[in-house]
């Protein structure tokens, strides 16, 4: 009940400022006026919504994909991981607005470049994770499967990348949730359709409750796909609960 309470409170805080201020609605709408528009142009939203929704899924299985490959790869091969680990380090000191308009020149104006877009935020924290929780792999176990003589490739499969679940399940939830970025950034650089298209429209014509309703709107698809994954890494890993549960 503690988030509830405190969105509560932020609500009821943000509602009584713009009471008191008198500030125009076209600056900061007031909660109310928020809630009032997200009923009235319903159908709108959640055509908007399902578009960005689509974009934030396949994006991150696109970079859930690439990322757990790249991973295995550098673990199972030096001279790949000597070559490429660096690249991939390097991409990632490019700002990704700047990639954004790239792809889009690439890809074109529809849901592609949105996914490739959010695959490409995403993937880094997937190589990252998993990366590092195959090479932590306890070296008791190591040391007892080359005793028994297995191979290398037995040794990623069978010990290292189940013993590495839980790191991998841990980039996951951080890809999750930062999913809504990258194809939100995707929309605003050059889009026909989706969340972050409608707030850019809506902003332009002066609609800023609007645009403040399509927040909302993303903010609830960033939960319910964070809480989705979360539940989907409890049933891969489910020897290793999150702290408290």
């Amino acid at each position: 009940m503690r988030p509830l309470i405190t969105a509560l409170g932020l609500l009821v805080g943000w509602e009584v400022l713009v009471w008191v201020t008198g500030v125009p609605t076209y600056i900061l709408p007031p909660p109310s006026r928020v809630a009032l528009v997200m009923v009235e142009r319903f159908d709108l939203l959640l055509g908007e919504a399902v578009w960005t929704a689509t974009e934030m899924v396949l994006g991150l299985a696109l970079g859930l994909i690439l990322g757990a490959a790249l991973a295995i790869v550098f673990a199972a091969s030096m001279a790949w991981r000597r070559w490429a680990l660096p690249l991939v380090i390097v991409s990632q000191a490019i700002p990704v607005i700047a990639i954004a308009p790239l792809l889009v020149l690439w890809l074109g104006y529809g849901m592609a470049s949105k996914v490739a877009m959010a695959a490409l935020v995403i993937f880094f924290p997937v190589v990252s994770a998993l990366y590092d929780g195959l090479r932590r792999t306890e070296p008791g176990w190591l040391d007892l499967a080359h005793t028994m003589e297995a191979s290398p490739r037995a040794t990623l499969l069978q010990i290292r990348l189940p013993a590495a679940l839980p790191a991998f399940a841990s980039g996951a939830r951080i890809a999750a949730a930062v999913a809504p970025i990258g194809a939100v950034i995707g929309e605003w650089v050059g889009a026909s359709a989706g969340l972050g298209f409608l707030m850019t429209q809506s902003l332009a014509r002066g609609q800023t409750p609007l645009a403040f309703a399509a927040l909302v709107v993303l903010c609830l698809l960033g939960l319910a796909l964070y809480h989705a994954v979360d539940w989907a890494a409890r049933l891969l890993v489910p020897w290793q609960l999150p702290q408290g549960d």
